[in-house]
């Protein structure tokens, strides 16, 4: 049996990072967010602004939504994070942001304790490829928004301990989310998929093929998707589509030539 998670911080209070945070301390589990002081007010409104509307829906009650909140703590000092079974990272899609943190982690963080990266794009080998403990980074990919949504990815690289996997996963299903293991590739599973039939849907928008309300309603109606492919684009985010779609292809390319070099040695 994989160790259990009793203690979780996370490093980055926005939209996905206090998702996460409320999940955890739903479960029942003492929460660290850490962020700039400047942002620390926002995190922590975000997290009562979606705690009242789950009251208001009748998911929880005034009780809950108190214990929760208790569970949850603010900080600016990064060293706050350091003892917690499992740190996250959740800071912005940006690749020398994301290796600096990790790398600042890996160094600060308990040893034995995992560091997993929220990352929905940049490869894990690529975040852990510079830090002493690469075995402990692992991906535990989040879905927003991640109060509702059921999935987790959890990416797992080559240097990856299979225990950090493990916890990983258990850590999740603690959560009552559902978790799915993917191997190391940019977008992973979801938005890998995801990313073709988005740009596939941007194009026939730009040649003038179909209205965006008609390309929209396609898929809708035609192929029972909740949302079209532009509406999911929008949802997703434009910067994270373009984030995978450019991995993707560096990645694809990357292959590519590898594959002529073995074919033509």
């Amino acid at each position: 049996m994989p160790r259990e998670i009793n203690s979780v911080a996370i490093v980055g209070g926005g939209f996905m990072g206090a998702g996460i945070a409320e999940v955890s301390a739903v479960a029942g589990m003492p929460v660290v967010v850490r962020d700039l002081p400047q942002f620390l007010d926002a995190a922590r409104g975000r997290v009562e602004t979606s705690l009242a509307g789950a009251v208001k829906r009748g998911k929880i009650d005034q009780a809950k939504r108190d214990e929760v909140l208790g569970l949850i703590t603010f900080t600016p000092d990064l060293k706050d994070v350091a003892s917690a079974d499992i740190v996250i990272e959740a800071v912005p899609e940006i690749l020398d942001l994301k290796v600096s943190l990790i790398k600042e982690l890996d160094e600060l963080v308990s040893p034995g304790n995992v560091i997993a990266t929220n990352t929905s794009s940049i490869p894990i080998a690529e975040l852990a490829g510079k830090v002493q403990h690469p075995g402990r980074v692992v991906g535990v990919h989040f879905f927003s928004p991640v109060p509702v949504m059921k999935l987790v990815e959890i990416v797992v690289a080559l240097d990856t301990d299979p225990e950090a996997a493990d916890i990983a996963f258990a850590f999740a299903k603690k959560l009552g989310k559902h978790p799915i293991r993917a191997k190391d590739r940019a977008g992973f599973i979801v938005n890998l998929l995801l990313t073709g039939y988005i740009m596939a849907a941007i194009r026939m928008y730009e040649e003038g093929f179909a209205s965006r309300e008609d390309i929209d309603e396609g898929m809708r109606l035609g192929a029972g998707h909740p949302m079209g492919p532009l509406t999911l684009a929008d949802m997703t985010g434009l910067d994270i589509v373009y984030s995978v779609a450019t991995r993707y292809m560096r990645s694809s390319s990357a292959r590519s030539t590898r594959r002529r070099r073995c074919s033509s040695g």
